[in-house]
């Protein structure tokens, strides 16, 4: 008896969310260096041999295997979190990214062995995803399940706001880098720096992980014997809505967001002919909206309902699709500037609630197993494409085109989420 309620008072809320948000910020700085590489750097050391168009779009598709990995890590991850327990699992998925990224620095180019860099390159790029598909579930329920009745939403933003803090970590680094020394030096070796510099970074991750406890929904579970043997097989067994309209509900917040960050840093720097440090510093700009509308969005959510708060957002993003050609455009930054900080607003209004919505689709005993894949499948359906596929319809039909995609993604996830709320009249959710 007395067992169970040990962990309770060392998981104090600054802990709690100390460690939800250090993981999730290191998570995205790594993952975040990629995708700016992959744009920057990648095309010319991984893939010289392709043309300028070409080489970017193969760099593009090494920066999409993460998302496939994504949810080979939520089934894997989530398996033990939701057998073991959520603390022991986070360590395992922030040292599998930790250890994939610093590899990445020290690759040779294909300068040096030929074909195999880029292989290689994408078994590293393997390995991130598979540490990041099971590390965003894992902080969401570690700030979910220690949060106070009303406050889900306000804990579960904590682990979202990794993402802006993990994108600013990651282009002023790219920025500080650029200003520190010329082309080609940045391209012999300073990109190797911010890769192998992460290190760092997961040490501080590991000490702040290792210092805190199992949550007392976990805990609970465990004591009363409601753990199942295959989590994955209930989930997909039981569970199939939940699935489907979890990764639909997130398939905007994905398109957004890759639209906004690595589409327009190369799009803005290879066809708008903005530099390469001066864009990097308008988006800078914007993620600190992205970063605004994360509690604004999760202080309405814990009011009046994460899928209310969401659909909201939704409405925005549809609108803010229509409004592409007018804002982005060449040689005009203000109209940019507008364009990143409107777009990664509406991000933060849409990805704020997103954790705490996708948890409360799932009991318990499989939670950390259905959010991650509800997470990590709206991964591979919006962000694994769309820097691709919008990088196409840029070339092929012009921006408009690359904000009707983004229309269409939020008229799924509008339908998504109206699923989601009748199911929760009907009393057949979770909490919201």
């Amino acid at each position: 008896m007395s067992t169970a309620a040990i962990p309770v008072p060392l998981n104090s809320p600054r802990r709690v969310l100390a460690a939800s948000l250090v993981g999730t910020t290191i998570e995205f700085f790594d993952f975040y260096i990629y995708a700016t590489a992959a744009v920057l750097v990648f095309p010319q050391l991984f893939f010289p041999e392709s043309s300028k168009e070409a080489a970017l779009l193969q760099s593009l598709a090494t920066f999409a295997v993460a998302f496939i990995a994504r949810p080979v890590g939520s089934a894997v991850f989530g398996h033990y979190g939701d057998r073991i327990g959520r603390k022991a699992t986070l360590v395992a998925a922030l040292l599998t990214m930790g250890l994939s990224t610093v590899a990445i620095g020290l690759l040779p180019t294909h300068a040096d062995i030929g074909l195999l860099a880029p292989i290689l390159l994408a078994l590293c790029r393997f390995g991130q995803g598979l540490g990041l598909g099971g590390e965003w579930g894992g902080a969401v329920l570690l700030a979910t399940e220690n949060a106070p009745p009303g406050k889900r939403a306000w804990y579960g933003m904590f682990p979202q706001l990794g993402a802006p803090l993990g994108f600013l970590l990651s282009a002023g680094t790219f920025l500080l880098l650029g200003k520190l020394m010329d082309d080609a030096t940045f391209l012999a070796w300073g990109w190797r720096v911010p890769f192998i510099a992460s290190a760092l970074l997961v040490i501080v991750g590991l000490w702040v992980r290792l210092n805190i406890h199992e949550t007392p929904d976990f805990q609970k579970a465990v004591d009363s014997g409601k753990r199942v043997r295959l989590p994955m097989r209930e989930v997909l067994a039981n569970h199939g809505f939940a699935v489907l309209v979890g990764t639909l509900a997130a398939f905007a917040t994905f398109v957004l967001f890759y639209l906004m960050t690595v589409f327009t840093l190369g799009h803005g720097t290879s066809v708008l002919g903005y530099a390469r440090e001066d864009f990097l510093l308008l988006q800078m700009i914007g993620i600190l909206c992205f970063a605004a509308g994360i509690p604004l969005s999760a202080l309405y959510g814990d009011r009046r309902g994460t899928v209310k708060a969401m659909l909201w957002a939704t409405g925005g993003i549809f609108v803010f699709g229509l409004l592409f050609p007018l804002l982005f455009q060449a040689g005009n930054v203000v109209l940019v500037l507008l364009f990143l900080s409107l777009g990664l607003f509406l991000m933060g209004l849409t990805y704020g609630p997103c954790g705490t919505m996708l948890a409360s689709l799932y009991p318990v005993q499989v939670r950390y197993t259905g959010s991650s894949l509800s997470f990590n499948l709206a991964g591979i359906l919006g962000a694994a494409p769309a820097p691709y596929a919008a990088t196409w319809l840029a070339g092929k039909f012009g921006i408009a085109a690359v904000g009707g995609y983004l229309c269409v993604t939020a008229l799924v996830t509008a339908w998504a989420l109206w699923a989601i709320g009748q199911r929760q009249k009907r009393g057949a959710a979770g909490t919201p």
